[in-house]
């Protein structure tokens, strides 16, 4: 289905979300903090950014804010993972460039929603 670049600093997240949209279809890479994400999407090419907010070295509000610098970047869906949900986050968050807000612990079954949403 489709190519989704999954960031988090938590090896479990990563396992959780990677489960969840390799068993829905997709095809999944991974990254463990914005920096290495952002080296990773510069050589290959998406079809949608799943991040968390919260990580070490490069936070993801700042990742999406560089992606959306890259050409083939601009219009990717872009969905940011966080435990917080207020209101000023989730402005910073579209202000990024974040295409959609998902709270943890997450739903398996909304974020595989989300995600076909988001690639129609």
């Amino acid at each position: 289905m489709a190519r989704i670049l999954t960031v988090d600093d938590s090896p479990v997240m990563r396992q959780m979300v990677k489960a969840t949209l390799i068993d829905a279809g997709h095809e999944v890479v991974q990254g463990a903090n914005g920096e290495e994400a952002l080296r990773i999407a510069a050589t290959q090419v998406f079809d949608m950014v799943i991040t968390d907010v919260n990580m070490p070295v490069m936070d993801g509000l700042t990742l999406i804010r560089n992606l959306r610098q890259l050409p083939a970047y601009k219009t990717l869906p872009m969905v940011a993972v966080t435990t917080e949900a207020t209101t000023e986050v989730k402005r910073a968050g579209r202000e990024a460039g974040a295409t959609a807000w998902v709270v943890k612990p997450f739903n398996p079954q909304r974020l595989i929603e989300a995600v076909a949403q988001l690639l129609k």
